[in-house]
């Protein structure tokens, strides 16, 4: 599981970018592919709250439209394109969650800067080296305080950031952390798998497969389609094995 859990969390921070360049592109990503036969295949793994967050942002570009200059004709293009959006949010909001749980379990607080006190000392040699000793003691806290390695539970707090903070747990790397317990590990690796998902199937480059509800014209079998990932889709009967591809697919 640790490995299947950094592979995803890798895919995420590697991907990221390529999801903010698919932000604003001009091309749509669907599955199934269009044609007759999207119209009978179920949607799969979509959750209310995908839905709803879809919903919300939809509406709130369709407020806009109605709010802009009467004298513009015409509908104009979503600036954004909203599943892509919708999808960075949730990933995001689910890693950010993911690490700041983690990070209150398993990380230690900053080094105390060592208050200051007065004392009288017998030599100048003996306030030197108290001084000298303060100095160090401050610059070892304010090291710990900005270590890079030390999750921020204010300011910048991204979802790639997020992701390699947690792989860095999985893989047991070195920072002002304690070793993560099995359950902690088994919540990394379960967020890691939803949010990785989200971002494949956000991009097209995951392998997908969808039921047909029309039974096959031969037997009568139920029929599956396979696809995504750039691939053609091909649909079979799971019965009578009977295969079409690209255009019959489409076109079933």
């Amino acid at each position: 599981m640790t490995t299947t859990a950094a592979a995803h969390l890798r895919t995420i921070a590697l991907r990221w970018t390529d999801l903010r360049d698919a932000l604003a592109s001009t091309g749509t990503t669907t599955w199934p592919p269009a044609g007759r036969m999207s119209d009978y295949l179920r949607a799969l793994e979509e959750a209310d709250t995908e839905l709803a967050e879809a919903a919300r942002w939809q509406a709130a570009y369709n407020r806009q439209f109605l709010d802009r200059d009467p004298r513009q004709i015409g509908a104009t293009r979503p600036p954004l394109r909203i599943e892509i959006l919708d999808t960075m949010r949730v990933v995001q909001a689910a890693l950010v969650s993911c690490a700041d749980d983690i990070a209150h379990a398993a990380q230690r607080a900053p080094i105390s800067v060592p208050a200051a006190r007065k004392a009288d000392y017998r030599t100048l040699r003996e306030a030197r080296i108290a001084h000298q000793d303060r100095q160090r003691a401050e610059q070892l806290a304010h090291a710990d305080r900005i270590d890079p390695r030390r999750w921020r539970f204010t300011g910048t707090r991204t979802a790639p950031y997020a992701a390699l903070w947690l792989l860095a747990r999985i893989e047991r790397a070195p920072g002002p952390c304690r070793r993560i317990t099995d359950d902690e590990q088994r919540r990394i690796g379960v967020v890691a798998a939803g949010a990785a998902e989200r971002v494949e199937r956000a991009l097209d480059i995951a392998a997908r497969t969808a039921v047909i509800a029309t039974p096959c014209p031969d037997c009568g079998g139920r029929i599956e389609m396979y696809g995504g990932a750039g691939a053609a889709p091909v649909a079979r009967c799971t019965e009578c094995g009977h295969v079409w591809t690209g255009q019959e697919a489409t076109a079933a």
